[in-house]
């Protein structure tokens, strides 16, 4: 079959239901995806994936792999016209297939809160908060992310005007000092609307848009980014036997297919979303474990993935099953060797971000573990 001609042949009939076509790259092969607006593939586009040779996730998006197809991209923009949409999309996604993505991204942990699992209470005062963000930026960070809410497992919710009152200063002072893009760590729509007025530019709920609903409206007319992280539960709850009824990535992919189309319905441009599995967030060891183990099937979204190992107990968890030391129980920041594993492991996955507590120690990792799994290293092998 002529997969060029099948292509230009239907792409006109596909050009007004296109919601977005990017690149990716996993296991050393470079993807296009390509995701289309509406519930249901017609007749027209299935024969279209057939013809494509594609492979149908499920999300009404499907991935052309750029190896096999490669050398039709451009048959198939000269066909469309120069100027058409799809043309123009083709073209550039052709264009950024041929560069290596060239690392995973650090962000960096700012928690302006009394009570988080790991240093609550350490940088509540905004000029310690300001203080640790910078220090953060020095170390390596490519992102910050202050949040003025703990999430551990048993926490309660903070009144909205606390958490204005520890973020918006703290965003305020990092943008006048920093150049780092910067997110805040919320649920809710009032306190993301004021972070974006003080400098943010992300939003990352761990509801992924659930508790306030009007957060997800308020991110598409602010033309920010998303973060929505799967977690079962609530904070108050989630690690209260956390149970799942067949597959955790499975229901994991499931729950963030489903959040992302939501997202997209509330009119969020999908460049500007992003997933996280929710690492210790509803989950128990082997579900952590499995989650790290397989994060290159998050990516089969088509969208940048994060994931945030640093210092959590499924590593004191680990330690204990395994017969190890368990000094890392009572203290969190001892945890830097496991995530540090975790770490590499999210990167060998393919995430594009990985957020944690120690920047210095983790952007090695992360380097080293990236250099490892690509294919096109910049510099020769002894």
């Amino acid at each position: 079959m002529d997969v060029a001609a099948a292509l230009s042949a239907d792409a006109r009939r596909l050009e007004p239901r296109l919601a977005h076509l990017t690149e990716s790259r996993a296991g050393g092969f470079a993807y296009a995806t390509i995701a289309l607006r509406g519930e249901r593939l017609t007749d027209d586009e299935r024969a279209w994936i057939r013809a494509a040779e594609a492979r149908h996730d499920g999300l009404s998006s499907w991935q052309l792999p750029l190896g096999e197809l490669g050398l039709s991209l451009h048959t198939r923009v000269a066909s469309l016209g120069d100027e058409h949409p799809l043309a123009r999309l083709l073209r550039a996604l052709a264009e950024v297939a041929a560069k290596p993505r060239e690392r995973t991204l650090v962000m960096g942990i700012v928690n302006v809160t009394p009570d988080s699992f790991s240093d609550g209470g350490l940088h509540l005062a905004p000029e310690r908060a300001v203080a640790r963000g910078l220090e953060l930026v020095a170390e390596g960070a490519d992102l910050l992310d202050v949040g003025g809410e703990s999430t551990r497992p048993n926490s309660e919710p903070v009144a909205e005007a606390d958490e204005l009152a520890r973020v918006v200063p703290v965003i305020r002072a990092l943008r006048a000092q920093c150049t780092v893009p910067i997110s805040v760590d919320t649920q809710k729509a009032a306190v993301a609307s004021a972070a974006l007025d003080a400098g943010a530019a992300i939003v990352n709920d761990v509801s992924a848009g659930r508790t306030d609903p009007e957060l997800l409206p308020l991110v598409a007319r602010r033309g920010a980014i998303c973060v929505l992280m799967h977690m079962l539960g609530t904070p108050r709850d989630m690690q209260t036997a956390p149970r799942y009824e067949r597959d955790v990535v499975c229901e994991v992919l499931a729950f963030l297919r489903e959040r992302a189309a939501v997202a997209l319905e509330a009119g969020i441009a999908p460049e500007r979303l992003i997933v996280d599995p929710g690492i210790g967030f509803g989950k128990r060891l082997e579900h952590n474990l499995a989650l790290l183990r397989r994060t290159h099937e998050l990516r089969s979204l088509g969208l940048p993935v994060l994931v945030g190992p640093s210092r959590k107990s499924f590593i004191a968890d680990l330690e204990r099953r395994m017969g190890g030391e368990t000094s890392s129980d009572a203290r969190p920041d001892t945890r830097v060797g496991g995530t540090a594993a975790a770490v590499a492991l999210a990167v060998r996955g393919g995430a594009a971000i990985v957020r944690v507590h120690d920047a210095r120690a983790m952007a090695e990792a992360a380097r080293v573990a990236f250099a490892c799994a690509s294919n096109e290293l910049d510099f020769p092998l002894a």
